[in-house]
């Protein structure tokens, strides 16, 4: 799996920008059902030239379609959507169906993954707590957990829980959607020579996470792929870290309390 990705949330017409971070060396496109444009991803591939094996795919099922005969319907639909025969990972996106609906959802992931319609399963914006449901169901573990993750919102609990378990965490809204405008990061930019969006993707990238940075403009989806020139020093990784202000600091819906 890539260790850097574009996410496609709130762009309705987004081959533009897939194909722009096709071009630039992206190799992992983040999409979902809720965002309604498996179809623009799909086009973007297949106009970039760039071969199907070489493009890792992500798409989840958003909560109102959960539960076991519904999830298959829906990867069906994604794929006819996408236009190809497979997903490189496919995510239950919420916990907020609740435990046994969530459950049925993931045994339909299991299935759909055994017919090889998914490559790999996972979640999102799911507590350590949601995940030691599958494990006491019997089900093997998810590959990824994707989850706010930034400066300001560290998700420290559940990051060490994954890293102990072996599941990969994804970082959605590393950008803290445009709000970086924080002292330090404005100081550490002016510093390394970066804007403050490279040195918020380098930060989640020295602590070993997967970042989603999203845009719809070419030229900032190629700026914030501009970032393995430098490293970030011990020193002011910890200055960054000490912004961490736990849930309070999410700036997206962050379901990861739900029941």
């Amino acid at each position: 799996m890539p260790i850097l990705g574009l996410g496609v949330f709130e762009n309705d017409e987004c081959a533009p920008a897939c194909l722009a971070a096709l071009q630039c060396g992206y190799r992992l496109i983040d999409t979902a059902r809720y965002y309604k444009n498996e179809d623009q991803v799909g086009k973007a591939i297949r106009e970039s030239g760039i071969p199907r094996e070489e493009v890792f795919v992500v798409s989840k099922i958003y909560h109102p379609e959960h539960g076991y005969e519904s999830t298959l319907a829906a990867v069906e639909d994604s794929l006819d959507k996408f236009g190809y025969e497979y997903f490189d990972l496919y995510l239950i996106h919420s916990p907020l169906s609740g435990k046994e609906t969530r459950l049925e959802t993931w045994r339909a992931l299991v299935d759909a993954k055994k017919a090889g319609k998914i490559k790999s399963i996972g979640v999102s914006n799911y507590s350590g707590r949601h995940i030691d449901e599958i494990r006491d169901a019997g089900y093997e573990l998810p590959s990824v957990n994707q989850i706010e993750l930034h400066p300001f919102c560290q998700q420290r609990p559940i990051v060490a829980y994954c890293n102990a378990n072996g599941i990969a965490v994804q970082a959605y809204s590393p950008l803290v959607q445009g709000r970086l405008n924080n002292p330090v990061l404005v100081d550490l930019a002016q510093k390394y020579g970066k804007d403050v969006g490279q040195i918020a993707i380098r930060w989640s990238l020295q602590h070993g996470h997967i970042p989603l940075p999203k845009s719809a403009r070419p030229e900032r989806v190629l700026s914030n792929s501009q970032v393995f020139d430098f490293e970030i020093s011990a020193e002011d990784m910890a200055r960054l870290d000490a912004l961490d202000k736990g849930g309070a600091g999410a700036i997206t819906w962050n379901p990861v309390d739900a029941p």
